[in-house]
C-alpha cells in the first residue's frame, strides 16, 4: 500500500466505516451534523469597512491608531462631487443638495467629540478653477458596520440627486462610498458563486462518469461541505478575528468545492477499478480507501498546513483567508473520506449505469491513451524533458514586467460610482483632494512639523484638521494621484522630511500610506512564507514517499508551473485584457494555491508508481501504468479545478478575476504538462534513484517479510 505508515493506517480505520451496517450511521450521523450547522450557525460577526488592513507595527496604522484618540476620531469622508454639463456650477444648488444630503444622512452622522468643529451644513462647497466642478464634504462616522455604512451612502446618493436642476449631476465618492461599491460587488454573491460553481462541478461530473445518477451523490456530498464550511466560518468570525467577508467566504467556497470533488474523484476512480476485482462493492471500497486515502490526507493536509502558515502574515485579509481556508480543507477532506464513501455503497455497483464495473472485466485505461502517452514520453525522455523545461521558461518570460499594486479606481472590473466620482476630482482637484495624507505629531511641534512638509516637492496644501493639547492632526495634499508610484513617492518623502523635525514624533498615514505599508507588508509576507510552503510541501512528500529525489523533484515541477503561470497571466492581463497590476497580495495566494494544490497530482501520480514500484515493476514500468489508470481522473480532476477558479471571475472584482486566471491556468498547466509528460520523463530519465534513498519494492519486500 503506497504512502507512509500513518497515511495507511488512516486509510484501513476509514475502511471500516464502511460496512453494510455501519454505512447507515455514517450517512445519519452525518445528515444531522449537517442540518445542525444550518440551524445554529447565525449570522457573521459585523465588521466595519474601515477595519484594519494592516498589522499593528505599519505606520500608516499607528496613525489611525492615534488619530483615534483625538476628539475628531470616529469621522470619515463621503466626497460629493458636483458636475456642470457646461458653464459654471450652480452654488445655490449645490448648497441645497448639500443641506439635503446632511439631513439624510443625520442617523450615521457623528456626533459629540466626533462632530467638534464647523457642522457638515456650515462648510461652504469647494469650486474647482474652471468653475465647472465643486466638492461638498459629508462626515459620516468612522466603524460603521458594512450594512450600516450601504445604507449611509445609498441615502446620501438618493438625496443629493434629489432636485437637482438639469445639467447638473453628483456623484459620491471617498472612503464610505468604496467600502459600500465593494459591499454591493458581494450582494448575493455566495448564491452566485454556489450556483455557478454547482453548475460547472455538475456539467464536468456528468461528462466525466457519462451517468444519469452517479454525479449526484458526490455533487450533493461535497455541495453540503461546501455549506457547512460556510456556516463554520461564521462560527469562527464570531470567535475569532477572521473575517467572513465576501472575498474570504467567496475564495474558501472555491477552495472546498474544488478540493472536495477531486478528493471525490479519486476515491471514486479506485472504487470503480476494485469493483471490478471483488464482487462485494463494501470490500471494494475499503479496498479503494487503502489505498487512496493516503494520497488525498497527504493531499489535503499539504493544503491545510499551506493554508495554516498564513497566520505568520502581517497581511489580516492573508489570515483570515488562511484560517477560513484550512477549516474549509478539513471539512472537504471529512465529506470525502467519511459520508462520500457510505453514500456510494448505498447504492451498489448501479449508480454506475450505463458503464457498470463487473468483476472480471479488464479496466479499460490499462491501455488506453494515458499509457501510451506514458510510453512515448518515457521512450525519448530527454527530448520531452527539455521541450517541457523551454515551454515552461519561455511562458515564465511574460513575467517579466509583472507589476504588483492596485489603486483604490483599478480594483473593479465594472467602473462603480466611487471611482467614477474619483475620476472627476482628479480631473478638476489637485489628484490628492480626496484622499488626503495624514500627519499626526506632538502638538508643541505644530509649526515645525507643516514646515517641514510644506517643503516637500509634490505638496499642494497642509492644514490643521484637529488635535488636542498634547498631539494635532495635519491634512497633506499631494498633487500625485491617489495609489501611483509618484504619490508612494511622495509619501517616502514627506516621511523622511517629517522625521527628521526633532522632538516631533511625527508619523505619515492616509490611503497612500496605507497602500505603500500594503506593499510593504506583502513583500515581508513573501519572504517569509514561500520557503516555509515549500518546506511544508517537501516535508509532506518526504513522509508520504520516503524519497528525497522525488520530493524534491516534485516540488521543483510545482514551482515552475507557478512561474511559468504568472508568467502567461501577467502577459495577458497586459497585454490582451487590458488589467491593471496584480493586487498586493495575490502573488502570495496564487502561490500556496498552485503549489500545495498543484502537488495534489504529482502525489496522486507517484504514490500509484511508488505501488506499482512496490509489486515489483521498474521506475519507468510503474511512472507509465500510473499515468495509465491516474491519466483519465486526474485530468478530470485537473480541468474541474481549473474551471471553479475561473468562477471567481463572476464577480467584478479584479483580483479574484485575476487569481482565477492565474491558478485556473496554472492547474491546467500541471495537470496537462507537468504531470502528464515532464513528471514521466523525469522519472525514467532518473531511473531508480526516483526513488532515493529507499525503494518502494525493498520496503515491500522487509513488511511482507516481518508480517
Amino acid at each position: 500500500m503506497a504512502g507512509g505508515h500513518g497515511f495507511s493506517g488512516a486509510g484501513r480505520v476509514l475502511g471500516k466505516l464502511v460496512g453494510p451496517r455501519v454505512k447507515w450511521l455514517v450517512v445519519v450521523v452525518a445528515v444531522l451534523v449537517s442540518a445542525a450547522a444550518f440551524a445554529f450557525a447565525g449570522e457573521p460577526k459585523a465588521v466595519s469597512t474601515t477595519a484594519a488592513s494592516l498589522p499593528d507595527s505599519a505606520e500608516a496604522a499607528q496613525v489611525t491608531a492615534l488619530r483615534e484618540q483625538l476628539p475628531s476620531s470616529g469621522v470619515t469622508p463621503a466626497i460629493v462631487v458636483y458636475k456642470a454639463a457646461s458653464g459654471e456650477i450652480d452654488t445655490q444648488a449645490v448648497t441645497a443638495s448639500r443641506d439635503r444630503a446632511v439631513a439624510a444622512v443625520k442617523q450615521w452622522a457623528p456626533t459629540g467629540a466626533a462632530a467638534a468643529g464647523a457642522p457638515a451644513s456650515a462648510i461652504p462647497p469647494q469650486v474647482s478653477q474652471d468653475k465647472g466642478t465643486a466638492l461638498v464634504i459629508v462626515p459620516l462616522k468612522a466603524d460603521l458596520p458594512d450594512q450600516a455604512n450601504s445604507d449611509a451612502v445609498a441615502a446620501l446618493r438618493a438625496a443629493v440627486r434629489d432636485g437637482l436642476p438639469q445639467g447638473l449631476t453628483a456623484t459620491v465618492t471617498g472612503g464610505p462610498a468604496f467600502g459600500a461599491d465593494i459591499g454591493a460587488v458581494f450582494d448575493g454573491a455566495d448564491i452566485k458563486l454556489l450556483g455557478a460553481t454547482a453548475g460547472v462541478v455538475a456539467i464536468l461530473l456528468l461528462i466525466t462518469y457519462r451517468s444519469p445518477w452517479l454525479w449526484l451523490v458526490p455533487l450533493t456530498v461535497v455541495g453540503t461541505g461546501d455549506q457547512v464550511a460556510s456556516k463554520a466560518l461564521t462560527i469562527l468570525s464570531r470567535i475569532s478575528e477572521v473575517r467572513a467577508d465576501g472575498a474570504v467566504t467567496g475564495i474558501t467556497s472555491v477552495l472546498v468545492f474544488g478540493a472536495g470533488t477531486n478528493y471525490a474523484l479519486l476515491l471514486i476512480a479506485r472504487y470503480r477499478e476494485e469493483l471490478r476485482r471483488t464482487e462485494d462493492r463494501h470490500e471494494a471500497m475499503r479496498a479503494a480507501l487503502g489505498s487512496a486515502a493516503p494520497a488525498i490526507l497527504a493531499s489535503g493536509g499539504t493544503v491545510t498546513l499551506a493554508l495554516l502558515s498564513l497566520g505568520l502574515a502581517d497581511d489580516p485579509f492573508a489570515r483570515s483567508l488562511g484560517y477560513a481556508g484550512a477549516m474549509g480543507i478539513v471539512i472537504a477532506l471529512a465529506y470525502a473520506l467519511l459520508v462520500l464513501p457510505a453514500a456510494m455503497v448505498l447504492f451498489g455497483r448501479r449508480l454506475f449505469w450505463p458503464f457498470v464495473p463487473h468483476v472480471g472485466t479488464q479496466d479499460p485505461s490499462h491501455a488506453g491513451a494515458w499509457r501510451r502517452i506514458g510510453e512515448t514520453v518515457t521512450r525519448r525522455p530527454v527530448v520531452v524533458a527539455l521541450a517541457s523545461v523551454a515551454a515552461l521558461v519561455t511562458l515564465g518570460l511574460g513575467g517579466l514586467s509583472l507589476s504588483v499594486g492596485q489603486s483604490p479606481n483599478e480594483q473593479f472590473l465594472a467602473k462603480p460610482e466611487a471611482v467614477v466620482g474619483q475620476e472627476q476630482l482628479a480631473a478638476a482637484f489637485p489628484a490628492g483632494t480626496s484622499e488626503p495624507t495624514t500627519i499626526i505629531a506632538k502638538a508643541s511641534a505644530a509649526d515645525a512639523v507643516t514646515t517641514a512638509a510644506k517643503g516637500v516637492k509634490g505638496v499642494q496644501e497642509v492644514r490643521k484638521a484637529g488635535g488636542d493639547d498634547k498631539l494635532v492632526e495635519l491634512s497633506a495634499v499631494l498633487d500625485a494621484s491617489p495609489g501611483t508610484t509618484a504619490a508612494f513617492d511622495q509619501v517616502r518623502a514627506l516621511r523622511t522630511a517629517v522625521h527628521a523635525v526633532p522632538g516631533a514624533d511625527a508619523l505619515v498615514g492616509g490611503t497612500d500610506a496605507e497602500a505603500l505599508d500594503s506593499r510593504t507588508t506583502a513583500a515581508g509576507d513573501r519572504l517569509l512564507l514561500f520557503p516555509l510552503i515549500l518546506g511544508i510541501v517537501v516535508v509532506v512528500l518526504l513522509l508520504l514517499l520516503r524519497s528525497v529525489v522525488a520530493a524534491l523533484v516534485l516540488v521543483a515541477t510545482v514551482v515552475a508551473t507557478y512561474l511559468a503561470s504568472m508568467g502567461a497571466s501577467w502577459f495577458a492581463f497586459e497585454h490582451l485584457l487590458g488589467y491593471p497590476p496584480l493586487a498586493v497580495s495575490t502573488p502570495l495566494l496564487a502561490f500556496l494555491f498552485l503549489v500545495a494544490l498543484g502537488v495534489d497530482y504529482n502525489i496522486f501520480l507517484a504514490t500509484r508508481a511508488r505501488e506499482e514500484a512496490a509489486g515489483g515493476a521498474s521506475a519507468r514500468e510503474s511512472i507509465v501504468m500510473a499515468l495509465a489508470v491516474t491519466g483519465g481522473v486526474i485530468t478530470s480532476a485537473g480541468i474541474l479545478l481549473a474551471a471553479v477558479f475561473a468562477v471567481l471571475g463572476v464577480l467584478p472584482l479584479v483580483q479574484l478575476a485575476q487569481i482565477g486566471v492565474i491558478v485556473g491556468f496554472g492547474v491546467l498547466l500541471d495537470t496537462l504538462l507537468v504531470r502528464s509528460v515532464l513528471v514521466p520523463a523525469v522519472v525514467s530519465l532518473l531511473g531508480e534513484r526516483f526513488w532515493w534513498p529507499s525503494h518502494p519494492a525493498d520496503r515491500a519486500g522487509s513488511h511482507r517479510v516481518r508480517s
